[in-house]
């Protein structure tokens, strides 16, 4: 009788096939879109983050929006205590879903140029935040 070694290896998946699901961070501080940009940057110091998540009324996500672009719209801007989240065009972001697969998501963003993706349910609630590995 011949003994059979059998060994099991742990159920991690390839890179490729993992789902941003699998991959995605917690989403963060969410904040509403009439929120100014002042405002949006204190809460980013205070939470020390580099993104929030960005609701409307319904507290649905419309999109994330970076510190950078934060900080460019302040420079731009003498008078950022009026400007709100929802004026700044290109915080309404596309979004991932959790069963997209890391490798979609992660050429899509670098298509895209993006940082930071959010990933939502099929309702647009926010489940979490995928940032681009460098």
């Amino acid at each position: 009788m011949t003994l059979v070694q059998t060994r099991f290896r742990p159920a991690t998946a390839h890179r490729v096939h993992s789902t941003v699901a699998d991959t995605m961070d917690a989403a963060g501080p969410q904040v509403w879109e009439d929120m100014t940009v002042e405002v949006a940057l204190s809460v980013m110091a205070a939470a020390r983050t580099g993104h929030l998540v960005v609701c409307d009324d319904d507290g649905l996500c419309t999109g994330l929006v970076t510190r950078a672009r934060l900080a460019v719209v302040r420079e731009g801007s003498g008078s950022t205590d009026r400007i709100r989240l929802r004026d700044i065009v290109d915080v309404v972001a596309p979004f991932a879903s959790p069963l997209t697969t890391r490798a979609e998501a992660e050429r899509a963003m670098r298509h895209r140029r993006l940082g930071a993706l959010p990933v939502v349910d099929g309702q647009g609630n926010a489940l979490g935040v995928l940032a681009l590995s460098r």
